[in-house]
């Protein structure tokens, strides 16, 4: 488990860095080449061409770094809920976490309900159970206002920059995996605390009178 959840933290925090390193590359090139490449007309061998290949070959390092950090925050965050849903029941099966991330619509709210259920079958002090639930509520607010605003971003065809991302989305996605990273700890935090472990802890079995 404490495996897992330094995987999460380390993936999260070599995502932001990836989409750092864009933003600082869109802010400061990112116009300019995109009208450079604009004025080449497809001919790549030309001089306006042989200028650029170098910024267009860290934008391409960039944008490879920003893929792989996504889908190494995303393995790490499946594979820690799975782990954490074990946890608490050895028999728990994959594929709902599976599902309640990929099948569309329904994973608008799937993950917050099953890392919830993680969070309530951790056995936590139920005094804590508003903070819980304001903490989730703004890890998946975020997230989805992270995804749509880079989603509607990247689709923009009016931009005049490479992709669009900029500091606002930056912002969103920090905030985000400051989220998730808070919540998951709060389940690791349960789980591995002495009173979960005395309370799963089998009873000492007893000889019967004779």
């Amino acid at each position: 488990m404490r495996f897992t959840i330094r995987a999460l933290y380390v993936t999260l925090a070599a995502q932001v860095v990836a989409l750092t390193a864009l933003v600082v590359f869109e802010e400061t090139r990112g116009s300019r080449l995109a009208t450079q490449i604009a004025t080449i007309n497809g001919d790549h061998s030309s001089t306006a061409a042989q200028a650029v290949v170098g910024d267009v070959t860290a934008f391409a390092v960039l944008i490879m770094l920003l893929v792989v950090t996504f889908f190494g925050a995303a393995s790490a965050y499946l594979t820690w809920l799975v782990r954490a849903r074990q946890a608490n029941d050895r028999a728990a099966a994959t594929a709902p976490v599976l599902a309640g991330w990929f099948v569309p619509v329904v994973n608008l709210a799937a993950p917050l309900v099953l890392v919830d259920d993680v969070w309530k079958n951790s056995r936590p002090p139920y005094d804590r159970r508003t903070r819980w639930l304001v903490l989730i509520a703004a890890w998946w607010l975020a997230f989805l206002t992270a995804a749509a605003s880079i989603f509607l971003r990247l689709s923009d065809p009016s931009a005049d920059t490479l992709t669009g991302l900029g500091i606002r989305e930056l912002a969103l996605v920090c905030v985000a995996a400051l989220l998730c990273a808070m919540s998951a700890r709060e389940i690791v935090r349960i789980q591995t605390s002495p009173s979960r472990a005395r309370v799963m802890a089998p009873a000492p079995m007893t000889s019967a009178p004779l």
